[in-house]
């Protein structure tokens, strides 16, 4: 059990077929390649772990909100790197399942500001404990400081990344 397959080039290589090819490794030396193997299973985790209807941008948007009850959408878009397009579609479909309201100052009809309802409150305080839980895994294996040495380098190369582009 468990040979690996003797037949054609893969199993002259040493490599098992039924688990796949791995990487090449030009692909490993890639950043982005390694990046999106990352989100990826960031999200498919997410999916599995925390919430199959709730998505990260979403319950980032919840988490602004609670953090910043009565901002307005626009500034709250910026605070969990999301552009405004994106943030009003997020926006309207918490609002349409009775997660945030969305209020138009009586001085400005173009603003938007956004607070949670009760079932937004209970809907990110229960996502948020399965978030945290899903957070001891990833990090599982890292003591305190090679956590926050991690976060801090990966939030350093997001920057960096995101200046790339910024306009």
């Amino acid at each position: 059990m468990g040979a690996v397959a003797s037949g054609g080039p893969a199993g002259r290589a040493g490599i098992d077929p039924s688990k796949g090819l791995p990487a090449p490794s030009a692909l490993l030396a890639a950043p982005g390649y390694v990046a999106r193997r990352l989100h990826q299973a960031y999200t498919a985790a997410w999916v599995r772990l925390v919430d199959p209807v709730l998505t990260g941008p979403q319950f980032a948007v919840l988490t602004a909100v609670d953090a910043f009850p009565g901002a307005e959408q626009g500034s709250l878009a910026s605070s969990v790197a999301l552009d405004r397009s994106t943030m009003a579609s997020i926006v309207r479909r918490l609002e349409d399942r009775g997660l945030i309201v969305r209020e138009r100052p009586a001085e400005d009809g173009r603003k938007r500001l956004l607070r949670l309802t009760a079932e937004g409150e209970t809907t990110l305080r229960e996502t948020d404990r399965r978030a945290r839980d899903l957070d001891r895994l990833l990090m599982q294996g890292y003591d305190g400081a090679e956590q926050e040495a991690l976060l801090r380098r990966l939030t350093v190369l997001t920057e960096h990344w995101e200046s790339l582009v910024d306009d």
